[in-house]
């Protein structure tokens, strides 16, 4: 049952609303001063206040600032019979929810306290929903590198700084950048990712800066983009260096200017946003193979971000395991697995050349399938089982004598890929998943590597 304190020093509106609340369902408190009410409050704790302006003592106004000042999230609704526009745009940037005028109409006082319980459900559901994200996007580890990191995020976030993230496919450089946005003071304003790999050439402009109605073919409305909306907030450019030189060009007027215009519109629009950048290119040897702008790098790159391979933190291996299996089986609604310690063993040996999102992806598949509450070494994809670490990431170079990189390199990726098809049984849709690749771009691979994907 929810509490109700009405603060009011005339007796009859004290008994009407006792009577109409209390058939509604609600407990009642009351008081006949501010004085009163504030010194009731520290013994009890309503779910919603009715405040009358003119109070004899201390005003409504001031009650509410002192009712804020204790409890900055109490429910407040103003009650007034010689209320101004003036009075109740004060009791707003106080805090307060609403304004009613005297005489009261029991049937508005109702609504607006439903009103006000329903903006309180949404705040605590909202409140609700951001730690379970954070939770979803924690960072797990105790290893050298990624205490590092985590003290880099605590000392640049609540910065202005642009931020360039740097690391392998699947390391986590979107978990860093929602971290920085998390503890920035920009984490009550939006967060907006744009995979710029992932959006044609001929498409990118529309979606970073908006359209106007008109602007092409299909465009029949107007349409607000990223930058837009990400104001007052941050706007995350994944692969960035996937990016065209012209749209490229375009970003970097934006960063320098803070102001751009819709496609096929002429009107400039301000725009206050953090942009954090991540690849997984070298942007230097970019720079030098004229793909990437030398200018815009430089722009971004005021804050560089290095996420090391889970190769590089062996570590966390097992800590990455138990938290993805807790998780998942969560999500899937089951009593949680464990692993066998020669499983553990296994998945530390292992290269994770997909890193943390190949892991996560392992962890999930053996929640699914596994028939067992015990997760044993039969249940590892075989290329797990044979792990070898002193054998990964060196046979490919030992091939032949007088290798050249870009040979060397070829190796490794036809060695990678027949290795992911094995441990996927020749599933296309799931290797490339697993190796965050476009099926059509694996395709295109295994057609020119040679590979029978059947066998």
């Amino acid at each position: 049952m929810k509490t109700i304190l009405v603060v009011d020093d005339e007796q009859s509106i004290r008994e009407s609303l006792d009577g109409i609340l209390q058939d509604e369902g609600f407990r009642t408190l009351f008081s006949e001063t501010g004085e009163g009410a504030l010194t009731l409050l520290t013994e009890e704790t309503p779910d919603l206040i009715l405040l009358d302006i003119w109070l004899p003592g201390i005003d409504g106004l001031e009650t509410l600032r002192r009712i804020r000042e204790n409890n900055p999230e109490q429910l407040v609704i103003m009650m007034s019979g010689h209320g101004t526009i003036e009075t109740a745009v004060k009791a707003t940037k106080l805090g307060a929810y609403d304004f009613i005028e005297k005489p009261l109409s029991l049937e508005k006082v109702l609504i607006s306290i439903e009103n006000a319980f329903k903006v309180s459900r949404l705040v605590e559901e909202n409140r609700s929903l951001r730690a379970r994200m954070a939770k979803e996007y924690e960072m797990v580890g105790s290893s050298e590198a990624i205490m590092k990191l985590k003290e880099q995020i605590t000392i640049a976030a609540p910065t202005s700084g642009w931020v360039l993230i740097t690391g392998e496919n699947g390391t986590g450089k979107e978990l860093v950048a929602r971290a920085i946005h998390h503890y920035s003071k920009r984490n009550d304003k939006p967060f907006v990712e744009v995979n710029c790999a992932a959006i044609p050439e001929e498409l990118i402009e529309s979606e970073l800066f908006g359209h106007e109605k008109g602007a092409f073919t299909g465009a029949t409305a107007q349409r607000k983009g990223k930058f837009d909306q990400a104001h007052e907030g941050t706007l995350f450019l994944d692969e960035i260096g996937d990016m065209s030189l012209k749209t490229q060009a375009k970003i970097l007027r934006i960063l320098q200017e803070r102001k751009f215009e819709r496609v096929g519109g002429n009107r400039t629009i301000e725009v206050d946003v953090r942009v954090i950048a991540a690849t997984n290119k070298d942007l230097e040897e970019e720079i030098g193979k004229g793909n990437f702008r030398q200018d815009l790098y430089y722009r971004l790159n005021v804050l560089p971000f290095h996420v090391p391979p889970l190769r590089e933190r062996r570590e966390d291996i097992s800590l990455l395991a138990r938290h993805f299996l807790v998780y998942f089986c969560s999500k899937e609604s089951r009593d949680i697995k464990t692993m066998e310690p020669d499983v553990i063993s296994a998945l530390t040996a292992y290269n994770w050349p997909g890193n943390v999102r190949e892991l996560r992806n392992i962890v999930e598949r053996l929640v699914i399938m596994s028939p067992h509450q015990t997760i044993t070494m039969s249940d590892l994809p075989v290329g797990i089982q044979n792990a070898n670490p002193e054998e990964q990431g060196i046979k490919v170079f030992m091939t032949g004598e007088g290798i050249s990189l870009k040979q060397a390199r070829e190796d490794f990726e036809k060695e990678f890929i027949l290795q992911k098809l094995q441990e996927n049984e020749g599933n296309i849709s799931r290797t490339a998943e697993a190796i965050d690749m476009e099926r059509s771009n694996l395709h295109r691979k295994i057609k020119s590597y040679g590979i029978d994907a059947k066998k």
